[in-house]
């Protein structure tokens, strides 16, 4: 009885530092890096048809609350606000009026979709709608 104990106890406190360090590497990750799509649901295009040049990147400033990138093609820039997992963002702003294919206006509408985010086992950035994943994102070079 006295193993099972402790045992439990052992478990009860690895899981509260699990869930500690992962909430303090969530928030400061979505900060410290340039995200690049690499998955996106609904279309029935391909991913690389949608974007066979270029993949679009996401990154977040925390001063400004502003995120912006590249949606395959233009620009865009937008206001966001997160609390704790919970994330909506703002309408982008004016951005260059390239056409550049259905990918951009795939990306910006799944965009208003969102209102949660994640990172899966790898560090992928998962931008969700409640549970399920509309978009993922893998770290890239700034």
């Amino acid at each position: 009885m006295r193993t099972f104990v402790r045992i439990l106890v052992l478990g009860f406190i690895i899981s509260v530092i699990s869930c500690a360090s992962h909430s303090k590497n969530s928030s400061s990750a979505l900060f410290e890096s340039q995200w690049e799509l690499q998955y996106i649901t609904g279309p029935r295009i391909a991913f690389n048809g949608l974007y066979p040049n270029k993949k679009p990147k996401i990154s977040f400033d925390r001063a400004t609350k502003i995120v912006q990138g590249n949606n395959s093609c233009n620009g865009y820039r937008a206001d966001y606000s997160l609390d704790a997992f919970k994330i909506s963002f703002g309408e982008p702003g004016p951005t260059t009026m390239m056409y550049c294919g259905e990918g951009e206006k795939v990306f910006l509408n799944m965009m208003k979709k969102v209102n949660a985010y994640g990172f899966d086992t790898s560090g992928n950035l998962e931008l969700k709608m409640d549970e399920v994943v509309l978009m993922r994102f893998s770290k890239s070079p700034k």
